[in-house]
């Protein structure tokens, strides 16, 4: 090995160990304040600054992360409570409904003045059918799909261009149906977007249908 290569292994080396001690030895600069002061890093913004100054700079950003998170989780739970609410208050109504097309009514009227969708859909697949029976197969392979449709697509299911989609299929239990929401805005449903909503229609309904 070159002088230069054992010169490099040996400083990687004595790194890691220090790098080691210091983890397991994290009260170290407790007794040895004054290496605090004396240590300076390198900053991009602010030239060089003490060790202290890039601890506390560390925790600000850190502090600042977790107030960020916090507030998006407090944000979701807020959306998901008034999801579970306005699924509750459905779901009373929706028991009252005597036959199929009532409860369609209700369904569509519902979830367009709630949430601003522009079509809501309980739609039976028949072998016949090939253009919902390719949807049914392609589409719903794993029981959902959110995203965008082929213009064929969005005419079959919807009888116009729309700008996106959630799919889901209902139980056996209701024979080969679709559910289907769609919105004008291309980007209101995606595919990393959550099921919560759509879970909690679907299991509604997949106990409703049958009774009609």
């Amino acid at each position: 090995m070159t002088g230069a290569g054992a010169q490099l292994d040996a400083g990687m080396l004595d790194e890691a160990i220090i790098r080691e001690y210091l983890l397991d030895n994290p009260d170290f600069f407790q007794r040895y304040p004054e290496l605090l002061l004396a240590m300076r890093l390198p900053h991009a913004e602010r030239g060089v600054v003490s060790l202290v100054e890039r601890r506390q700079e560390l925790l600000r950003g850190r502090v600042n992360q977790l107030e960020e998170e916090i507030t998006q989780l407090l944000s979701m739970a807020s959306r998901n409570e008034k999801i579970f609410r306005f699924n509750c208050a459905l779901s009373s109504e929706l028991l009252d409904c005597e036959d199929m097309g009532e409860l369609r009514q209700l369904l569509s009227a519902r979830l367009q003045s709630q949430y601003g969708f522009s079509h809501v859909r309980l739609i039976t697949v028949h072998d016949l059918d090939s253009a919902l029976a390719d949807i049914w197969r392609k589409r719903l392979e794993t029981g959902y799909y959110f995203g965008r449709l082929t213009q064929e697509e969005s005419q079959r299911l919807f009888g116009t261009d729309v700008g996106s989609v959630a799919l889901t299929r209902l139980s056996h239990d209701c024979g080969r149906v679709i559910f289907a929401i769609a919105s004008h805005d291309g980007s209101h449903f995606h595919p990393e977007m959550d099921h919560m909503l759509m879970d909690q229609l679907r299991l509604m309904l997949d106990h409703l249908l049958p009774k009609l």
